[in-house]
C-alpha cells in the first residue's frame, strides 16, 4: 500500500513545489520509493498548468534537487486517497480544514513546521513570492529543517502499515 503525502501552499510555484522536491529526495534517500508518492498543489487555481517559479527552480537545481513541477490546485475529492496533507502556513492549514468533507480529512491536514522542533512557536514557511532569491533560500532551509521530522513520521506509519 502506498502513503501519499500531498504539500500545498497558495499558487503552487514556491512553497508547495519546493517541499515536494525536498521530501521526494528524503523519500528516495530513505530507501522508501513506491512506498510513498509525494506530490503538490494549491489552495488556488491561478497558476494551474504553469510551472514552478524560475526562483524555485535555480534554488533548487543549485542545491541537487530536481525541479519539474506543473501547478495544479488541491481538490475534495484528494482527501480520499490522501494519507497526509501538508500546508505550508496557518492560513493554508484552515482552508484546507475547511475545504475537508470530515473530520477525519481535516485531522488529515498538518503544518509543515510542526516537524521540525526548532521551529518553536512560528509554524508558517513565509511566502518568498514577492521578495528576492534570499526569501526562495530560507525557505530552502525551512523545508529542509522539517523533511527530517517529517520522514521519521511518514516512516512510521508506512512501517506501520506494513505490519
Amino acid at each position: 500500500m502506498t502513503y501519499r503525502v500531498c504539500f500545498v501552499c497558495t499558487g503552487n510555484i514556491c512553497r508547495s513545489p519546493m517541499a515536494e522536491s525536498v521530501f521526494r529526495a528524503r523519500v528516495a534517500e530513505a530507501g522508501l520509493d513506491g512506498r510513498v508518492e509525494v506530490d503538490s498543489a494549491g489552495t488556488g487555481g491561478w497558476h494551474e498548468g504553469d510551472p514552478a517559479d524560475p526562483r524555485t527552480v535555480s534554488v533548487l537545481e543549485d542545491n541537487g534537487y530536481d525541479s519539474a513541477h506543473t501547478a495544479r490546485q488541491f481538490q475534495t475529492s484528494w482527501f480520499e486517497r490522501v494519507d497526509l496533507v501538508i500546508a505550508l502556513d496557518t492560513g493554508h492549514l484552515k482552508a484546507l480544514r475547511l475545504l475537508a468533507p470530515s473530520p477525519e480529512d481535516a485531522a488529515k491536514v498538518r503544518l509543515l513546521r510542526s516537524y521540525d522542533p526548532a521551529a518553536g512557536d512560528d509554524l508558517d514557511v513565509p511566502d518568498p513570492y514577492y521578495g528576492g532569491r534570499d526569501g526562495f533560500e530560507e525557505c530552502l532551509e525551512m523545508v529542509e529543517a522539517a523533511s527530517t521530522g517529517l520522514l521519521t513520521a511518514v516512516r512510521e506509519q508506512v512501517e506501520g502499515q506494513a505490519a
